[in-house]
């Protein structure tokens, strides 16, 4: 197979009545209300539909088309019906302003957008604006009659293995966005990786039921998962995002068997009322990041499954995962490099680290071609690309350490460290100490300048609904972080927030907290405890 659409056909052709795709009920969700189930066979139909429409209107192998469709099962028969002509998807995010669609449209170089009716206003007002007017299509009222498309850069060529199926926009943190190119290589490596753990991660062929509650811009549900059940014939459960309150009994509803998370959902289910519907479900896994080791446990005995750590980015489409028993669930494992992904933890000049040093993550793909498998390259921006893959191997970023073992462990992000007096200290640490008091919902930790330290910890916190904001508040906050942490990694700063900025993905935004030129200590409300943090023990 060399196309995601091959991959696809194949399937159908061997599990045409297993189920697909699926929406659960959601009486609040302004498209399948009562939920909706398609089966192989019933999705290659309306893919063959679209494919129709779109090679009627003259798309082909080159062309790309913009999709503002949130979390609609659609996107994914569009992307298969595109893909099949070697035309290229690009998701829009719909959190998206003005300023960032312009950005994405422009620099993408689509030639249509197809948008829900609901944003139709907004994606129109910005496509006028492009240097090329583009055209929008009304997703609701998509029938056949698409505006034809600018020549195709690659028609005559065969679509294949390096052919692009989709670009994905990293979200930007000192700049903007950058364009991953992702082909049919990456879909179907990511997808065949996934299917490849083993272990607690077992896939069962034809049998599984994923529920992703992730938006389909992101590689973990759009990729990934989607892929995944593809190559193995089973159902991807797509709501149109994480509901704590109704999170259970869309599983029980839904049958599904395997779950995504990201490191917001355990705490926010652990938060709710016990119910008899906490073990009354299918779930035999969840795959995800960022689960506090002191939840971890915690949430595997009352839910009555065990949660896999795993690592990855956009540019890898590959994960690590601690999948194998015994799994180290009381720490920040994410696995050991298995099959032909290698790893490497080296300093700041690239050279390795001892066993237990913490350094930066670099991967590559084992053999003669590093970057197989891997995104392939930032459109538009080859000297970011060379720099990430400087060496012949691929920077993360993410700061980690690697035991004897081989096992990895995440940190933080570089740009997460925060340096004070000479330590280093990763805010993520700093944040899963924190997150364990009963009355914060969220916490961000952020390094603030310092006079005399360099730099300090400062934690922006986020109360539980009910619980009010005080002084004394803050007071037990520092006293509770400083019995559970070395004095110098306790917060020397509390500010209490109402609320912090998160991606689609509910991934805090920490450059979006303040403004660029703000010095979060003079903020109102802030509470200084710098000068209480002393070494004691």
């Amino acid at each position: 197979m060399t196309t995601v659409y091959e991959a696809f056909c194949t399937t159908v052709a061997k599990y045409p009545d297993n189920p697909f795709l699926c929406v659960p009920a959601y009486d609040k969700r302004s498209y399948h209300p009562d939920g909706v189930e398609i089966t192989y066979a019933e999705a290659a139909g309306e893919v063959e539909r679209l494919r129709s429409t779109y090679r009627g209107a003259g798309f082909s192998h080159g062309n790309r088309v913009a999709f503002l469709l949130e979390n609609r099962p659609d996107y994914l028969l569009h992307l298969l019906a595109a893909n099949s002509l070697g035309v290229s998807c690009v998701p829009i995010n719909p959190d998206y302003l003005d300023d960032e669609m312009l950005y994405l449209l422009d620099h993408s170089d689509v030639d249509l957008v197809v948008t829900i009716e609901a944003r139709a206003t907004d994606v129109q007002k910005v496509a006028l604006q492009r240097s090329r007017p583009l055209p929008v299509v009304i997703f609701e009222k998509f029938a056949g009659h698409i505006p034809r498309p600018r020549p195709a850069p690659y028609p005559a060529a065969t679509i294949g293995l390096m052919s692009e199926v989709s670009l994905l926009y990293t979200s930007g943190t000192t700049g903007r966005p950058k364009g991953c190119i992702l082909t049919n290589e990456y879909f179907l490596t990511a997808g065949q990786t996934y299917l490849d753990l083993g272990g607690v991660a077992q896939i069962r062929e034809g049998q599984e039921r994923l529920y992703n509650p992730l938006p389909l811009f992101h590689m973990n549900a759009g990729a990934v998962s989607f892929v995944c059940m593809i190559l193995s014939g089973g159902c991807l459960v797509i709501p149109d995002r994480f509901h704590p309150t109704t999170w259970w009994q869309e599983l029980i509803e839904t049958k599904a068997s395997i779950i995504h998370y990201l490191g917001i959902v355990p705490p926010l289910l652990l938060n709710q009322p016990k119910r008899a519907t906490d073990t009354a479900h299918n779930v035999r896994f969840g795959v995800g990041a960022g689960v506090e080791p002191e939840l971890h446990e915690v949430f595997e005995k009352r839910f009555g499954f065990p949660l896999v750590e795993v690592w990855g980015m956009t540019e890898t489409g590959r994960i690590f995962a601690d999948c194998i028993e015994p799994r180290q669930i009381h720490t920040r494992a994410f696995g050991r490099p298995t099959g032909d992904m290698l790893a490497r933890v080296v300093d700041e000049k690239d050279q390795d680290v001892p066993a237990g040093t913490e350094g930066e993550l670099l991967v590559k793909c084992a053999g003669n071609d590093p970057r197989r498998g891997f995104f392939a390259g930032y459109l538009k921006n080859d000297d970011a690309t060379e720099e990430a893959w400087k060496g012949g191997w691929f920077h993360t970023g993410d700061t980690v350490r690697q035991d004897g073992s081989g096992m990895l462990y995440f940190v933080d992000r570089k740009k997460n460290i925060i340096r004070r007096s000479g330590e280093n200290i990763a805010a993520a640490e700093v944040e899963a100490v924190l997150q364990t008091h009963d009355d914060i919902a969220k916490v961000a930790v952020i390094a603030v300048k310092d006079e005399l330290r360099e730099e300090e910890v400062m934690a922006c916190i986020v109360l539980m609904d009910g619980v009010p904001d005080s002084e004394e508040k803050a007071e037990e906050i520092f006293t509770y972080a400083n019995d559970r942490l070395a004095y110098f990694k306790t917060p020397g700063w509390i500010l209490f927030l109402d609320d912090l900025p998160t991606t689609g993905t509910q991934k805090i935004q920490k450059t979006r907290i303040f403004g660029p030129d703000v010095d979060p200590r003079t903020e109102a409300g802030a509470f200084d405890f710098k000068d209480r943090k002393k070494k004691s023990r």
